[in-house]
């Protein structure tokens, strides 16, 4: 396992990348990479009440979010992460035995690997009979080599519907 997962049940949101990236491994924390922007979105869209630090990704529960990846087993840029080490049935089984009310996908690579769906865009998507009662959202990936792709939006909208 490159990182650990950070899951337990009663979270509202579960933020699942495809795998942990390069400086993430190394660091051994969450989108620890220069240039990411996960940490400043969540406290920017107040998901968090203060920017949270790659380092204190294990507090993250504490706001009532969870962090996993896809691919358990390799790190890197998405283009180089094996496809056999892409596993939806083991990340399946942990996002129902935590049952938060979402699993937000943090790339719309992972949104689509995990799902089948390769025509899955950004925002809310259709549920999955694999995750009854769970609402599924795919994210643009925040991560500093997608900044051409990336907005803010989709970000946005996810946490206007986690406050209802």
């Amino acid at each position: 396992m490159i990182l650990p997962d950070y899951l337990r049940p009663g979270l509202r949101i579960v933020f699942c990348g495809t795998a942990a990236g390069t400086a993430s491994a190394r660091h051994g924390h969450y989108y620890a990479g220069p240039g990411n922007r996960f940490w400043p979105m969540l406290h920017e869209t107040g998901l968090t009440p203060r920017r949270l630090r790659p380092d204190e990704d294990h507090l993250l529960p504490d706001y009532g979010h969870g962090l996993t990846d896809l691919a358990k087993t390799a790190f890197g840029p998405d283009a180089r992460i094996p496809a056999q080490s892409y596993d939806p049935a083991s990340l399946f089984g942990k996002i129902n035995d935590v049952q938060p009310t979402v699993l937000a996908f943090t790339s719309l690579t992972a949104a689509r690997l995990a799902l089948g769906r390769p025509e899955a865009a950004a925002g809310p998507l259709a549920s999955e009979s694999g995750l009854p009662g769970i609402r599924l959202f795919a994210l643009p990936s925040p991560s500093a080599l997608a900044k051409s792709h990336f907005s803010a939006t989709p970000w946005h909208r996810l946490a206007e519907e986690i406050r209802g």
